[in-house]
C-alpha cells in the first residue's frame, strides 16, 4: 500500500481527544491540526495527497492552489464545504460519511421534543433553586405537561433519520405524517405520507430531516409558520438554513407557534444578535446531535476505511457517483 501525505485540517470537533488518529497514521505521513483558519488552508495542505476536513472549505480557488491533492475526505455527511464540480474537474476524489449518526440525531430530536412537552430543563433548575424544598405540596409544575400519545408528528424528509424518528414516535403511540420529495412506493407501516401543506397544518410537532438545497432554503418562513397550529412545536436537527430565523423568532414571540427545539442555526457559532437566542420558548443546543461517542467512533472508522479504499484503488462513498 502506497504511503501518502495526509493532512487532517480540523480534527478537534470529531476527536477532541477521546478517540485515536492511529488508523490514519498507519496509512501515511499524517499531520493533524485541531483547527485551520481559512488563510492557512493552502499552506498546510500544499504537499498533501489527501486531506481530511470537517468544516474547512475547499473552493475552486483553493483547489487550484493544491496541485498534488488527489483526495478529500469529509468528516460529515453533508459536503457543501467542497466545490464538487471543481474537484471533479481536477480529478480529485471526494468522499463523505453516510448514516453514521442516524440513531444519535433521532435521539436528540426526541430530547428536544420531551423538553418542550415536559419542560424538564426548567423544572430541574427550579428544584436546584430550592422551589421544591419550599413547596407546600409534594409536587408542582410551572408549565403545562403534555403527553405525546395521540399527538401528531409531521416528519419533513423521510430519509434514514426521518424514519428513525418515525419509529420512536410510533413507540410513543403518536400519529406519524411524513413528506418527502420522493415518497416511497411502499409506505412503511404506521406512517401516512401527505402533502407539505397538510403536514404543516395538521401536525402538533413538525420535525425537519431534509438536506439544505437552493430549493428549500428558508423553507420555514412567515407564511409557512402561520399554517401551523398555535400549539405546535418545531424541531430542527438538520440544517440551520432551512429556517428564516427572524420569522421564527417573531412567530415564537407572538404565539403563532408554541415553541421550538433547534440543534442547528444558519450561522455557527451564532452571532450574539441572532433573534432566536432570546426568543420565547426556544431551546437551542450547539449542533451536538451528531456528536455522541458512538457516532463519532463510527465517523472516524468510516473515514479511515474511505481513505484505505481510495489508496487500494476501490474508492467508496464517493460524492457524485
Amino acid at each position: 500500500m502506497i504511503k501518502m501525505n495526509i493532512v487532517i485540517l480540523d480534527g478537534y470537533a470529531a476527536n477532541p481527544g477521546d478517540l485515536s488518529w492511529n488508523g490514519f497514521r498507519e496509512l501515511g505521513n499524517c499531520a493533524i491540526y485541531e483547527h485551520t483558519p481559512a488563510f492557512l488552508t493552502v499552506e498546510r495542505a500544499l504537499d498533501a495527497d489527501a486531506v481530511i476536513t470537517n468544516k474547512t472549505t475547499f473552493s475552486k480557488e483553493v483547489l487550484a492552489s493544491l496541485p498534488k491533492l488527489k483526495y478529500i475526505g469529509i468528516l460529515a455527511t453533508g459536503y457543501n464545504v467542497v466545490d464538487i464540480e471543481a474537484a471533479s474537474e481536477r480529478g480529485i476524489v471526494v468522499t463523505n460519511i453516510p448514516a453514521y449518526s442516524t440513531a444519535s440525531v433521532a435521539q436528540m430530536t426526541f430530547a428536544h421534543i420531551l423538553n418542550l412537552t415536559l419542560h424538564s430543563c426548567e423544572h430541574a433548575v427550579s428544584v436546584k433553586d430550592g422551589k421544591w424544598s419550599r413547596n407546600r405540596d409534594f409536587c408542582y409544575w410551572d408549565f403545562p405537561l403534555v403527553e405525546l400519545a395521540g399527538m401528531t408528528i409531521g416528519i419533513f424528509g423521510a430519509g434514514r433519520i426521518g424514519m428513525a424518528v418515525a419509529d420512536i414516535a410510533k413507540a410513543f403511540n403518536m400519529n406519524v405524517l411524513a413528506y418527502d420529495t420522493n415518497s416511497p412506493e411502499l409506505t412503511p407501516a404506521g406512517i401516512k405520507f401527505v402533502s407539505s401543506d397538510h403536514l404543516f397544518t395538521m401536525s402538533d410537532i413538525v420535525s425537519l430531516h431534509c438536506p439544505l438545497t437552493k430549493e428549500n432554503e428558508k423553507l420555514i418562513n412567515a407564511k409557512r409558520l402561520k399554517k401551523m397550529k398555535p400549539s405546535a412545536f418545531l424541531i430542527n436537527t438538520s440544517r440551520g438554513g432551512l429556517i428564516d430565523e427572524p420569522a421564527l423568532a417573531e412567530a415564537l414571540n407572538n404565539g403563532i407557534i408554541a415553541g421550538a427545539g433547534l440543534d442547528v442555526l444558519s450561522e455557527e457559532p451564532p452571532s450574539p444578535d441572532n433573534p432566536l437566542l432570546k426568543a420565547r420558548n426556544c431551546y437551542i443546543t450547539p449542533h451536538i446531535a451528531w456528536a455522541t461517542f458512538s457516532a463519532r467512533s463510527r465517523l472516524l472508522k468510516t473515514a479511515e476505511e474511505n481513505l484505505k479504499s481510495f489508496i487500494s484503488g476501490n474508492p467508496v462513498n464517493v460524492i457524485g457517483e
